[in-house]
């Protein structure tokens, strides 16, 4: 009638194209944040990990006056290195000593260190 009846049949096309790309984005968007979200809950993890191990180290020495047995320690926490640091306490914490428990672990490629400390009554000398 009025000669308007033209046909776009490469419309439709490049609408599906751009929604399918836009969709891309999206997608890759999404799997780039889930990989950034898993990296810090690994991370997160392997600093309980060693928040548990100093606490453990903490408390055997409390408890035993000795350190847990390098063997225990590697079969409970095969991933982290410990050290133990103990010095005489000063002050009002005369009489006590300080130890003091790093613990470390790599968590991709990214080191975790924790660090605990704690006052503990010295040995009595009889």
């Amino acid at each position: 009638m009025f000669g308007w009846k033209k046909k776009y049949g490469g419309f439709s096309l490049t609408e599906t194209i751009v929604a399918l790309a836009v969709l891309g984005m999206v997608l890759v968007g999404l799997a780039l944040s889930l990989h950034g979200f898993a990296k810090f809950n690994r991370i997160q993890w392997m600093r309980q990990h060693c928040i548990a191990a100093a606490q453990a180290e903490l408390d055997s020495i409390a408890v035993t006056g000795e350190a847990i047995r390098e063997e225990d320690f590697m079969r409970l926490w095969p991933n982290l290195t410990v050290s133990i640091k103990e010095s005489a306490g000063a002050g009002q914490w005369k009489g006590m000593k300080l130890v003091e428990v790093k613990a470390s672990g790599m968590s991709f490629s990214k080191e975790v260190k924790v660090q605990l400390c704690r006052y503990v009554l010295a040995e009595r000398e009889q």
